[in-house]
């Protein structure tokens, strides 16, 4: 992780001299008790960050587990195909509905509070998985944990763009969403070594243990945030939602239409992961007959390449704006029939694997970019955007399943290149928030 954050530290120090101006920016107003971003020393913003990616690899171990782990949850419990498929469809109905409600009460008490509460939540849901016994019993784990996973992501990005400039934060949340899938990857790989070595998939599980025993050290290595003072400055002296209701300001006019196509953006694009990525193991599994030593290896190949194109999409994102990393989806919707329906060996499923990894990630930039269309004091709540495009992808293996019954896997797995190319239509239709000096 030294190592991780070194490189985080470097990227950043590149990005300094960069003449970058933003659409608007709030008036930065100080106060004698309040922190100013701007003057905390780079060791104390990194080691914050540090602290952030740790929850986060954590964060994203648990909940890929519904997808790297599908087959051998299926076999444990004895599910049919619609009823393993049915999972992610709970996580997912939780993490909405702990996207929307922990968003806004990171707004109000703090992101730094609210993440030790996400932490202990989800490390909490992770371990009751080693209690599920029966369907029913999965249902409310999974629905549980997914309540808590959906709020990592605005609670993340609330934190650091808070402590980072606008024109690095690209970069910043390329190493975000590279630890997610480095974590993604690790699974994948450590899931075969358990296999090779004759150990039960369900060791995989108490990850759960690291998150909740941090949670108590947040406040050691987060600066609060309740009376902080960001990079962007702050709008009418608030660093902290106001309104009761802070989502209502997603709507207000003016933005509210903004809002809607964001939500159908972010559906699209998770549809599109689940109708591929979600059936990707068993596809490997049951289709082509990879054995489970190697699945796998092939499946964290792709969250290798995914943690590598998080990084270059940022960088792409911070010089040419957010907008222009929207050609990434369109270039993974056409990876996807190649890797569906070209022979090809181990070898070359991990490199196409890889690619589709790399072009994929270009979603990285969504947060700072949500966070940007919006007031600062909404950094979380406008992130939170990110996971109520989950409505949607809630629908995509109670849809994907029965299809796949009937069709086969792989001509259903392309509905994600539609998706896919729908998702960069938005995409390219809505606001900028950074370009060149003139």
């Amino acid at each position: 992780m030294q190592g991780f954050v070194l490189l985080v530290a470097f990227a950043c120090a590149r990005m300094h001299d960069l003449r970058m101006v933003t659409v608007s920016t709030p008036t930065k107003t100080a106060s004698a008790n309040w922190i100013d971003a701007a003057k905390l020393t780079r060791g104390r913003r990194f080691r914050a960050l540090a602290f952030l990616l740790i929850a986060y690899f954590c964060y994203a171990w648990s909940w890929n587990t519904v997808d790297i782990l599908r087959p051998y949850i299926k076999e444990s419990l004895n599910l049919t195909l619609t009823q393993s498929g049915s999972l992610y469809s709970l996580q997912s109905a939780g993490a909405v509905v702990g996207a929307v409600i922990m968003g806004q009460v990171a707004d109000k008490i703090g992101r730094r509070n609210a993440l030790s509460i996400s932490m202990i939540g989800y490390g909490a849901g992770i371990l009751a998985a080693l209690l599920v016994h029966d369907y029913t019993q999965l249902i409310f784990q999974r629905a549980f944990l997914g309540f808590f996973m959906g709020s990592m992501f605005p609670i993340a990005v609330g934190i650091y763009s808070g402590l980072f400039a606008r024109d690095v934060r690209g970069v910043i949340a390329g190493f975000v969403l590279g630890t997610y899938n480095v974590a993604v990857a690790a699974l994948g790989f450590l899931s075969a070594a358990a296999f090779r070595n004759g150990y039960d998939w369900t060791v995989l599980l108490w990850i759960g243990v690291v998150p909740i025993s941090l949670s108590l050290f947040a406040p050691l290595f987060i600066p609060d945030d309740r009376r902080l003072i960001p990079m962007d400055g702050i709008a009418d002296g608030q660093a902290v939602a106001k309104a009761k209701l802070p989502i209502t300001e997603l709507f207000a006019p003016g933005v509210a239409r903004q809002t809607i196509l964001l939500a159908t953006m972010t559906g699209l694009n998770f549809f599109a992961y689940q109708a591929f990525t979600g059936w990707a193991t068993t596809y490997l599994k049951t289709v082509r007959a990879i054995p489970d030593t190697v699945v796998g290896d092939v499946l964290g190949w792709q969250f290798v390449g995914a943690a590598i194109g998080g990084l270059a999409w940022g960088w792409v994102s911070d010089r040419l704006g957010r907008r222009a990393a929207a050609w990434g989806f369109i270039f993974a919707a056409g990876i996807i029939p190649v890797y569906l329906f070209v022979p090809m060996d181990t070898t070359l499923l991990e490199i196409t694997g890889f690619t589709y990894g790399v072009m994929l990630s270009c979603s990285a930039i969504w947060g700072p970019w949500l966070s940007e269309l919006y007031p600062p004091h909404l950094r979380s709540t406008a992130a939170s955007i990110f996971n109520w495009g989950r409505v949607i992808s809630m629908t995509a293996p109670l849809i994907t399943a029965p299809l796949a019954e009937a069709f086969g896997l792989a001509p259903v797995m392309c509905l994600a290149s539609v998706s896919f190319v729908a998702a960069a239509a938005i995409w390219l239709s809505l606001p900028e928030t950074l370009r060149r000096a003139v």
